[in-house]
């Protein structure tokens, strides 16, 4: 059966991903990208991933915050 876009595994050995659907780290091509956070340099920020992701989140909704005295 033929991979439809998004679903071939994309990558190399040496980059880290964290594979959201299996809840695991992995390194180079092995779950399709679609499903993956990465690359990362290390296993160890692979590991993170959800926490990085959720850091960012965080910051990007603070960045969305109108500043105090702002009223539009």
């Amino acid at each position: 059966m033929p991979l439809g876009f998004g679903s071939k595994p994309t990558g190399k050995p040496g980059e880290w991903f964290y594979c959201i659907k299996h809840a695991k780290v992995e390194e180079g091509p092995e779950c399709p990208a679609k499903d993956r956070l990465g690359p990362y340099t290390t296993r160890e920020e692979a590991g993170r991933a959800l926490e990085t992701a959720a850091e960012r989140n965080r910051e990007w909704r603070r960045q969305d915050e109108p500043a105090e005295g702002d009223e539009d």
